[in-house]
């Protein structure tokens, strides 16, 4: 799905042009309002968390990184030699990472077939365009179809248990849903607004069963409480 109405472009192109814009706010059917400042998508690699340096410091061959944004992961790896893509829906963000020189398409990471990288980084819970737990195998061997041999996906996510424990250290989940990290949500930026999406968060545990059923080698690369940086190998 390639966005015609583009918050996330709109915001970048309003902070490159302007220094500044207006916060990005991130609507959720399950928790409060999440407020993403646009500055934070400009941040440089010594501002980047320690886990999205690891995943940069891990990145090798051939490269795609999926919904770019801003670029910053790819403008890094491109400055230090690397072979890199840029892919994003947003039309807005591939304008902007094509004037800084990248090689950058709007591209839906879904419809691309007939290549193959050794390297997919799919940064900022990339993984979370699964969608739902259900579409997370469909998601991986679709990831896989594009890898070479021996060719490795490297993400983060995130365990959201924690929004469901109560007071007393218990868990509530809605009976009724196939699995607590499914998500629905809108971006709005000013006037901008996206229509709702699905979206992932998958804890360590299913992903791991998930992603060695589609033949994957998983390998953790770092974690911190609820988060964790994974790289998953081809291994057939």
């Amino acid at each position: 799905m390639i966005l015609s109405n583009d918050p996330l472009g709109q915001a970048i192109l309003d902070f490159s042009t302007n220094g500044k814009a207006e916060n990005i706010i991130v609507a959720s059917d399950l928790c409060d309002d999440d407020v993403i400042p646009v500055d934070y998508l400009f941040r440089s690699f010594d501002e980047m968390p320690e886990m999205e340096q690891i995943a940069l410091q891990n990145c090798s061959g051939s490269i795609l990184d999926v919904g770019a944004g801003a670029g910053i992961h790819a403008k890094y790896l491109k400055e230090n030699g690397n072979s890199i893509k840029a892919i994003d829906i947003s039309p807005g963000a591939v304008s902007y990472m094509q004037s800084q020189g990248l090689d950058a398409e709007v591209a839906d990471f879904f419809q691309l077939k007939n290549q193959a990288y050794d390297t997919l980084l799919m940064l900022m819970n990339g993984i979370g365009i699964a969608g739902s737990l259900s579409n997370l195998e469909n998601t991986l061997n679709h990831a896989k179809s594009l890898l070479s041999p021996n060719g490795k996906i490297i993400f983060d996510s995130t365990d959201i248990h924690y929004l469901y424990e109560d007071e007393d250290g218990g868990m509530w989940v809605d009976l009724g849903s196939e699995y607590y990290g499914n998500f629905k949500f809108q971006m709005k930026y000013g006037q901008h607004e996206t229509p709702w999406f699905d979206w992932l968060y998958i804890d360590q545990n299913k992903m791991t069963e998930v992603a060695q059923k589609c033949g994957f080698h998983v390998e953790i690369l770092f974690e911190d409480e609820s988060q964790y940086l994974s790289q998953l190998t081809r291994n057939d």
